[in-house]
């Protein structure tokens, strides 16, 4: 039945969606992989759609900005429309100098600044990690791509503040071996621990915040996420 927030009937949805943060990128998306994407749910502009991929359900919907934003989402996909696992397709900025614009990260953990996960076990710093077989089949699936130097696996931030930086923070989690920041997964992996579903980020590496000579412009952050995207459809259908 539909929720507040997402207008869809039982069975509208994939066992597997993919969850970019922009709705015009969820667009993108279902027009460039899906066969027969049929638009389920709009409310608020948040566009969802579904169809298949070489003959297999996959469904696609946009999460917002921020980890308050994905965790209603998330959360009523997974506890009201059967969804079992969710891939967040979105971009990242770099902090490790391992890293370069355009490279591809599979965050197999996410720290934050936020309280949302603290809350979830009193007197816990809860773990905010990924399924470890999406993420081995989106690393498969990169390895067997050729992305070589450019894919990367490890950890990342998730921000709660885009503009506001406690001055060193990045610099300290970069020598941590922190990849990069982005402002969601943390949340999309407690609430998949939540459900006792599957989760995972894959990113695009759209501008480095300790080098921003080659960061992508807003239109770049729409088109170049193929490489992040076939990872993502690989780890969706495992």
């Amino acid at each position: 039945m539909a929720t507040a927030h997402i207008a869809a009937e039982p069975g509208d949805f994939a066992p597997a969606v993919l969850m970019p943060g922009d709705p015009r990128r969820a667009q993108r998306i279902a027009e460039a992989v899906l066969t027969d994407a049929r638009l389920v749910t709009d409310v608020r502009g948040m566009l969802g759609f579904t169809g298949t991929y070489e003959g297999k359900p996959l469904s696609v919907m946009g999460s917002g900005m921020g980890q308050p934003s994905f965790t209603i989402y998330a959360t009523e996909l997974f506890s009201q429309f059967g969804v079992e696992r969710i891939i967040r397709v979105g971009t990242a900025g770099g902090i490790s100098p391992e890293v370069k614009v355009g490279d591809v990260v599979i965050a197999t953990g996410a720290h934050t600044d936020s309280a949302m996960n603290q809350l979830r076990v009193p007197g816990v710093n809860f773990s905010a990690v990924a399924d470890f077989r999406l993420a081995l089949a989106a690393y498969e699936a990169g390895v067997d791509a050729g992305l070589g130097e450019r894919l990367h696996a490890g950890t990342i931030l998730s921000r709660d503040h885009f503009y506001f930086t406690p001055e060193g923070q990045t610099q300290a989690l970069a020598g941590y071996g922190t990849l990069c920041v982005e402002m969601e997964a943390a949340a999309l992996y407690g609430v998949a621990a939540e459900f006792g579903r599957q989760a995972l980020a894959v990113l695009t590496i759209s501008d480095h915040l300790l080098d921003h000579s080659e960061d992508m412009s807003a239109a770049e952050r729409e088109t170049r996420f193929q490489d992040s995207l076939a990872l993502a459809v690989a780890a969706a259908l495992s």
